[in-house]
């Protein structure tokens, strides 16, 4: 992560998962979100998207970085060299389609281009997350037509992953606070029959250190220090590219 920010040497990294946020744009919903639904097409068609970030590419041409990332991980299942690897730079607001030499006949050039001016406003709002769930569905949404297949999984609009950050939110914060009205009232009563007096007002088994500590929905600033898609990520399968797909800027 390091290299991408401030050498700009590519070939230190290493992908994440599906997700490499290297740029640390992304909510954890729509980490979590792209996760599924890359994993999801690679279980269903054999096809495999990979999604990355970096913030500069530090005037390397995003064609080659985009070539060189794909190559190295081996984005789609050896000999059959079916992968896409859709690389975002936020800082210098570029973006690249790769797509490997097996679904060059799915995703053409043509094709490539399209999808990607298509994600110019909510790049240009600055809507990550929202552009990359987009590109994914419509890559991913292609090639499971192409060969047949359902998925029957789809990315959420954005007001529905909105709608789950605050799912994952809520319980951290709700369920502390009426534990603690539940506490303070029973305490109170206890106050009034007994003229109860404690050094802190709490009874010994609920903790005096701060409720952040415990759980979370990991959604609050910071980054992805702690993401872990290893567990659900088995890695690429050496696939190759050509350089066929499409770049663009916003």
């Amino acid at each position: 992560m390091v290299a991408a920010s401030a050498g700009a040497d590519f070939s230190l990294l290493q992908p994440q998962g599906f997700v490499s946020d290297f740029a640390n744009v992304l909510n954890p919903a729509h980490r979590a979100e792209l996760e599924r639904y890359c994993s999801r097409v690679q279980a269903l068609t054999g096809a495999e998207i990979a999604m990355v970030t970096v913030p500069t590419l530090d005037g390397q041409p995003i064609d080659d970085v985009a070539n060189s990332l794909y190559r190295r991980w081996g984005i789609g299942k050896k000999g059959k060299d079916e992968g896409v690897l859709f690389l975002l730079v936020p800082r210098d607001r570029r973006m690249r389609l790769e797509v490997g030499y097996g679904l060059e006949p799915i995703l053409p050039d043509g094709y490539a281009g399209t999808l990607l001016r298509q994600l110019r406003p909510l790049l240009r709002s600055q809507e990550f997350g929202a552009a990359m769930l987009e590109a994914a569905h419509q890559i991913g949404t292609k090639i499971a037509s192409a060969k047949n297949v359902s998925l029957d999984a789809s990315i959420p609009s954005r007001p529905e992953v909105r709608h789950s950050i605050a799912r994952d939110i809520a319980p951290a914060f709700v369920l502390p606070a009426v534990f603690l009205l539940i506490v303070f009232l029973i305490l109170r009563g206890m106050r009034s029959r007994h003229g109860y007096r404690g050094s802190s007002g709490l009874p010994f088994f609920l903790p005096t250190g701060g409720w952040g500590g415990s759980g979370g929905s990991g959604s609050s600033g910071g980054g992805f220090g702690g993401y872990d898609s290893n567990d659900s990520f088995g890695g690429f399968g050496g696939g190759d590219s050509g350089g066929g797909g499409a770049s663009s800027d916003w």
